[in-house]
C-alpha cells in the first residue's frame, strides 16, 4: 500500500523523517491520503517547524525501517485528521546529529544508519517512477 510520510532536509545529508512520541516511543506516522498529509506539514509549519516535504513511499518499506530502527508506526487514514501534539521535543534528531564531532566516527556511523535505510528506499521508489 502506498502511503506518505513527511521528511526534513529531503535529499540532503542531514535528512529526518517526522516522528511523534508517544509515551517513550517514537512513531512514524503514515497518511494514506497526500492531502491529509499536506495539511499535517501545514500545521507542522505553524508550530514553527521546519518545511516538511511530503513523500510517497510502501507501507512495507516503512514498517521494515521502523523495526529496525525500533520505532512504531500508525495508518492515518484518508479523512482522519491527525493534529501534531502542543508538546515538542526541544531539540531535533538530525540538529543533534549535526553538532556532534567527526571524530565520534563509531557513533556517528550507527546513527547515519537510519539515514542510509531511507536513501536505500527513495533510490527503490525513484526506480519505480
Amino acid at each position: 500500500m502506498l502511503v506518505h510520510i513527511l521528511l526534513f532536509n529531503a535529499g540532503t545529508d542531514n535528512e529526518g523523517i517526522h516522528t511523534v512520541q508517544i509515551g517513550e516511543r517514537n512513531t512514524i506516522l503514515m497518511f494514506q491520503a497526500k492531502d491529509d498529509a499536506l495539511r499535517y506539514a501545514g500545521l507542522l509549519e505553524a508550530q514553527d517547524f521546519p518545511e516538511a516535504t511530503v513523500e510517497a513511499i510502501d507501507s512495507e518499506e516503512v514498517e521494515q525501517f521502523c523495526r529496525q530502527a525500533d520505532y512504531e508506526w500508525k495508518i492515518v487514514e484518508s479523512g482522519q485528521l491527525e493534529i501534531p501534539p502542543e508538546k515538542n521535543v526541544e531539540e531535533l534528531d538530525w540538529e543533534q546529529e549535526s553538532e556532534k564531532s567527526v571524530s565520534e566516527s563509531e557513533d556517528v556511523e550507527a546513527e547515519s544508519m537510519p539515514n542510509e535505510e531511507l536513501d536505500r528506499i527513495r533510490r527503490q521508489l525513484e526506480g519505480l517512477l
